[in-house]
This record gives C-alpha cells, sequence and structure tokens, in this order.
C-alpha cells in the first residue's frame, strides 16, 4: 500500500477509518445535498475536493501522515468523488422518478427508464 498511498503505521485502518468512512458518509451526504437542490454535478467536484482536503488534514493531525503529498491527495480525493456520484445519482434516481411519474420509472437505485 506504501508505493500507492504512502502512510505510516496501520495506516489501511487508518485509510478506512478516516477517508472511507468519515468523510465517505460526508461525501456521500454532500453527493445527495448537491442533487436534491438539482445544482450541476461540476459543483459536487469542488466540493469534493474540499472534503479530500478535510480528510488530509486528520489524517494528518491525528496520525502523523504526509498532508500534501499528491498521491494522497489524488487517492482521497477519487475515493470520495466515487462516493459523493453514487450519493448525487441516488438522490438524482429518485428525485426522477418521484416528480415526474408519468415519464419515467425506476430501474434500479441508481438509474430511472423513460417509460413506453
Amino acid at each position: 500500500m506504501d508505493a500507492i498511498y504512502p502512510t505510516g503505521p496501520s495506516g489501511l485502518a487508518v485509510f478506512l477509518l478516516v477517508t472511507v468512512l468519515l468523510a465517505g458518509a460526508a461525501a456521500f451526504a454532500t453527493g445527495r445535498a448537491i442533487a436534491s437542490q438539482w445544482k450541476p454535478v461540476i459543483q459536487l467536484v469542488a466540493y469534493t475536493f474540499l472534503l479530500a482536503m478535510v480528510a488530509r488534514f486528520l489524517h494528518y493531525a491525528l496520525f502523523k501522515q504526509p498532508f500534501l503529498d499528491p498521491r494522497n491527495v489524488a487517492v482521497d480525493f477519487a475515493v470520495l468523488l466515487f462516493i459523493a456520484l453514487i450519493g448525487f445519482r441516488v438522490a438524482r434516481s429518485r428525485q426522477m422518478v418521484r416528480q415526474y411519474p408519468w415519464i419515467f420509472k425506476t430501474n434500479g437505485p441508481l438509474s430511472w427508464l423513460e417509460r413506453t
């Protein structure tokens, strides 16, 4: 893991706790909030970058890991963006089916279909 994501001792556990669990929950909620306000996805990218920087600060402040290592920032950003996009898509799918039931029907938690 140190080749891709340089960390200190117990790096995987810290990554899972801080980035995936804590910041991931915030990213999922951010994705749902952006979708519920009918905002464009590009705003989600900007907010997710800010969340990635917060996650990096928590890694640095609590666990003495590198703060602005480009690989760490990129991995955190990619993981959080993926989680945020899932939250965005779940909320948008529910919106489309709920607000336009005569046009769309559900096709799983992440998509919708046009009624025929």
